[in-house]
């Protein structure tokens, strides 16, 4: 049975760009008996760039509210918070003492930091924690001491994979066959999720659709998405419409080539918009409640958490005790 894992940083509230690129296919794979599938919290990542108290708390937990809300069963799954986990940062200090320094002067998160800053005129290491810098080790980490097979990621997350594999074979040509290379999954199905301003969704650009926005609110940033000059009565392209790209990720297939059907015969843009938000806020009217629920009974979700990080630890233990014997850490 192969391992899959999924985890998801806490740097802001969830939008529908990231359900529909990694929620909702990490879900699909929840369900399949094939898989033990591991999902995790990775709020300790998140302190890179989130670094204070009441945001970071919020965050996290509202990170594991969403999982939940959106029927994420914690009985047949491993659920658990990174930080609940001590054995990855163990693991991540080992793994650092097998990287060398110009594999993560190449990562891209630093490189898009220091490229910025080289633009502006400041030192190039401006804004860079260690954290950030040597945010792939702990991200192999997290991969590897579950002996992960399958790591589903977008096509800019592949190098995450490809460091995790460089570390473990690194380790394993040292100290012998250790560590389990993971592969990466890309859904090449799945398109760039536009914003409201028709550039790729996204929190730096401000053009995001919270998912668990109000009803109104849902309604009225709906409203805000960004359509061309078309006539009202005039045939439209479905497939080059932000309106239409984000309702086929919610409607049924039946309703779906119902309005593929009405924007060739000419739907007009506010008919349009009117739709997407019934078809987005009647499947996400539950989720929203539970949500909800779920944030107010924190308590709950610890519970839940404390019981993913025993079985995730019961998982990772024995690995690391592995890792440890062949350092010469036991005799």
């Amino acid at each position: 049975m192969s391992i899959v894992l999924t985890g998801i940083k806490p740097t802001g509230r969830v939008h529908i760009g990231n359900y529909i690129a990694a929620i909702k296919p990490a879900l699909q794979i929840a369900k399949n008996q094939d898989h033990t599938a591991l999902y995790f919290i990775a709020d300790y990542h998140g302190l890179t760039f989130i670094q204070n108290r009441d945001e970071f708390n919020d965050l996290s937990y509202g990170i594991a509210a969403t999982w939940l809300a959106l029927g994420l069963n914690p009985e047949q799954v491993v659920f658990y918070r990174q930080s609940d986990v001590p054995e990855i940062f163990e693991l991540s200090w080992i793994l650092a003492c097998m990287a060398p320094k110009g594999l993560m002067n190449r990562a891209h998160a630093y490189k898009t930091i220091v490229d910025k800053n080289e633009q502006i005129g400041v030192d190039t290491d401006a804004g860079v924690n260690m954290g950030l810098f040597t945010y792939p080790i702990l991200m192999a980490a997290d991969i590897l001491l579950f002996r992960t097979d399958q790591v589903p990621v977008g096509k800019d997350q592949i190098q995450h994979v490809e460091i995790a594999r460089d570390l473990a074979e690194a380790f394993n040509r040292s100290f012998g066959e250790t560590f389990k290379l993971p592969d990466y999954i890309v859904d090449e199905q799945t398109a760039v999720i536009p914003g409201l301003d028709g550039r790729k969704m996204s929190k730096s650009y401000n053009n995001t659709i919270p998912l668990f926005e109000s009803a109104d609110g849902l309604k009225k940033l709906i409203s805000r998405i960004k359509t061309d000059s078309t006539p009202p009565h005039e045939p439209k392209n479905p497939d080059a419409s932000t309106i239409f790209l984000l309702y086929k990720e919610f409607a049924t297939d039946g309703q779906i080539e119902e309005m593929r059907e009405r924007f060739r015969s000419g739907i007009s843009w506010g008919e349009a918009k009117l739709e997407l938000f019934q078809v987005m806020n009647a499947f996400l009217e539950e989720p929203r409640e539970k949500y909800n629920q779920y944030m107010a009974s924190k308590d709950q979700m610890d519970d839940i958490l404390r019981e993913g990080a025993r079985k995730a630890r019961a998982i990772a233990q024995p690995l690391l005790e592995q890792v440890k014997y062949k350092l010469g850490r036991y005799r």
